[in-house]
């Protein structure tokens, strides 16, 4: 990790024993310190705020889950940026989380540099508030004006969570040709991962 995280904890709440253990070996073989809490109500009691971090939270928990967590640090004014975890099949999810607030989002199962990399970028975000901000936002409006109208139309499919059979369906086309449409949008948006898509699609006002 880059020296911008040297004094960064990681709140990592989930309520699966197992994945908290792996996941804290990792970050902290890392370098990172680590703080796990197996549910957001006990996150909420001991969070200190006045500490640079970010929180990784399951978005799927028994009490309180992930988007209700991101209401409640809105509420209480904290400012530390929230990555949310999803399954595969979160996609709607992961939009509603970004939507409250969520710096990012990560599909499991991720692979180590994928949740080094959207850690790494949620602090370099929360270090430098607003930057590039409006540089960002004209960015992904002018590659979202560069897709068609039926791009866009799978790209709303995309952000509605509905797997590429549904969307065939609902718009009377084939799977394949959405697959095909699908691959231009990543393309066109200049986009390696969903998480990225969705953030450029919130960026430019499009949802």
């Amino acid at each position: 990790m880059a020296s911008i995280s040297d004094n960064a904890v990681v709140h990592l709440v989930d309520d699966d024993e197992e994945v908290r253990r792996a996941l804290a070996f990792l970050l902290g073989t890392a370098g990172m310190a680590v703080r796990v809490y197996e549910s957001a109500n006990i996150l909420l009691d001991k969070l200190d705020v006045t500490q640079f971090g970010v929180i990784v939270s399951d978005v799927r928990m028994p009490g309180i889950d992930g988007i209700q967590l991101l209401q409640h640090l809105k509420q209480r004014k904290v400012n530390l940026p929230v990555i949310v975890m999803t399954g595969h099949a979160d996609v709607a999810l992961a939009v509603a989380a970004m939507k409250a607030g969520a710096a990012d989002f990560i599909e499991k199962p991720f692979s180590d540099e994928v949740l080094f990399g959207a850690i790494q970028s949620a602090l370099e975000r929360y270090d430098r508030p607003g930057q590039l901000d409006s540089e960002a936002v004209a960015t992904a409006r002018a590659r979202l004006a560069t897709l068609s109208d039926r791009e866009k139309q799978v790209l709303g499919g995309l952000l509605a969570g509905h797997p590429n059979k549904t969307i065939a369906y609902d718009l009377g086309i084939s799977p394949r040709t959405v697959e095909v449409h699908r691959a231009s949008v990543m393309k066109k948006m200049d986009s390696n991962s969903l998480s990225k898509l969705v953030r450029m699609t919130l960026q430019a006002g499009n949802t």
